[in-house]
């Protein structure tokens, strides 16, 4: 008899975390693992489920998201912005569902200017920090306690003693920075705080929820965003064979203003204070003609905002994908979309390190060339580190920013991608991708052919963990 209710108890608990499960409304195969977990592991399961299954994940992006709306509650009446006559109709369509999706509004650029490397944009960081009046604000995934790092503290600190007002922001787990390190810092009166802290230890996910951002905004008027973190392995002036190869950029004008709302919201979600100061969101200086979107994403959006404006930009081209990503392991719908892209006659030329930092994503990477070339791509390997993520189409529409191809970057992550249409600029990207390419390795069927059965099974078994990696 006990044994009896024992088994009908354990039954009516696994009909109703099913129940829960389902509602969720996850991807089938996160569906059907979380109920065949909870089967076979019944108390396992339920404290896995407790601790980072998708209500967490819900919880957190509630979070964010009240975060956001109070932020922009707050200020919105402070911020004018005004609509924009789009007149090319893909670019219209593709404009409006990056604002859509993201929530950000549309805005415009004075100047946008890309930098090709680590030593160029620490360079000019610095140059704007040091050129600060009013503030400076500074959030990012990783700030190494380097000489790099080491470098824009000062810079920040020299700031601070002067009377400007300094924010910093990095994730709880991308970043480790002590407390010597950060207290010539707080003793200049400078601000800092970490992103989403992890709790009970190794108990919780350290992969979910990050902050991948890279954001520098000086006085509201000058804004950075791309791939690269802080650290020495970016800059090839001190690790002159080894640094990352990484894109990022530099603007000025009215998109900077939403570069600094989505700062606040973070901001604000880490330290729960409300930044109210209209001065943080100068009106622009001069004409802006060419649109350029800040588009934000994170797992507090109803829609993965940059996942949809690569689909969109990917399956609106006629002519040419230049796409370069340090982790390429795309889901379902960006496959079918870079295939049959390559089906319909575009050009897909697409640059992956040789050996990623991550050697199972690198794996997993080369598991998706088959297809990839034999829908008529053109794959390239680069020689070592390639960090950056960038995208131009048809020579007319730019993406750089955080965010990898991939389904941390496009689903769990906060990221941080610029749409823009600057022809200064989508010369400069395309210069560089040409340069990049040919430095690489040309990735052919042929030479696919004849890697080893070993080389294949494990290729395809990385790419089993894809939605995870």
């Amino acid at each position: 008899m006990f044994w009896t209710i024992v088994s009908a108890c354990e039954v009516a608990y696994l009909i109703a975390m099913i129940g829960v499960i389902i509602l969720e409304k996850r991807s089938p195969i996160s569906t059907i693992a979380w109920i065949l977990a909870l089967a076979m592991l019944p108390y396992v399961g339920l404290i896995m489920y407790f601790f980072v299954g998708p209500h967490r994940v819900r919880r957190k992006r509630m979070r964010h998201g009240r975060s956001s709306a109070e932020v922009r509650a707050a200020l919105a009446a402070d911020v004018a912005h005004h609509p924009l006559d789009l007149t090319v109709p893909h670019r219209g369509q593709l404009a409006t569902l990056a604002v859509r999706a993201s929530g950000s509004l549309m805005s415009t650029a004075k100047r946008i200017t890309v930098l090709g490397g680590g030593k160029e944009c620490f360079d000019a960081i610095e140059e704007s920090i040091r050129a600060a009046k009013s503030h400076v604000h500074i959030l990012y995934y990783i700030f190494e306690a380097d000489r790099t790092g080491t470098r824009l503290r000062d810079a920040l600190v020299e700031r601070a003693k002067a009377g400007v007002k300094v924010r910093l922001l990095t994730d709880a787990v991308g970043t480790s920075l002590s407390r010597r390190f950060l207290k010539p810092l707080r003793d200049a009166g400078a601000q800092y705080a970490r992103f989403n802290p992890i709790a009970f230890g190794a108990l919780l996910p350290r992969i979910h929820l990050r902050n991948h951002r890279k954001i520098v905004i000086v006085d509201g008027r000058v804004g950075f965003l791309g791939g690269i973190n802080v650290g020495d392995e970016y800059d090839v002036s001190v690790m002159p064979r080894d640094a990352f190869r990484d894109t990022h950029l530099r603007i000025e004008g009215a998109a900077v203003r939403e570069l600094q709302f989505t700062f606040l919201e973070d901001w604000h979600f880490s330290t729960n204070e409300i930044i109210r100061d209209r001065g943080m969101f100068p009106s622009p200086e001069g004409d802006e003609a060419e649109v350029a979107i800040i588009v934000p994403s994170g797992p507090d959006q109803a829609w993965e905002s940059i996942e949809q404006v690569y689909f969109t930009a990917i399956t609106q081209a006629d002519e040419l994908i230049q796409l370069t990503t340090p982790y390429f392991v795309p889901d379902e719908p960006m496959r079918v979309a870079l295939c049959a892209a390559a089906l319909r006659g575009v050009r897909l030329e697409l640059i992956v390190p040789h050996r990623s930092d991550s050697r199972i994503v690198t794996v997993a990477a080369r598991s998706y060339f088959d297809e990839l070339l034999s829908a008529g791509a053109h794959v390239y390997e680069y020689p070592k580190m390639v960090h950056a993520k960038t995208m131009v189409v048809d020579g007319k529409i730019g993406i750089v920013g955080s965010a990898n191809l991939d389904n941390r970057s496009f689903r769990l992550n906060f990221e941080v991608s610029a749409l823009f249409y600057d022809a200064t600029a989508l010369a400069e990207l395309t210069r560089l991708f040409g340069v990049d390419k040919h430095k690489c390795r040309h990735i052919t069927l042929k030479s696919r052919s004849r890697l080893p059965l070993s080389t294949r099974l494990a290729e395809a078994s990385a790419r089993l963990l894809s939605p995870l990696l």
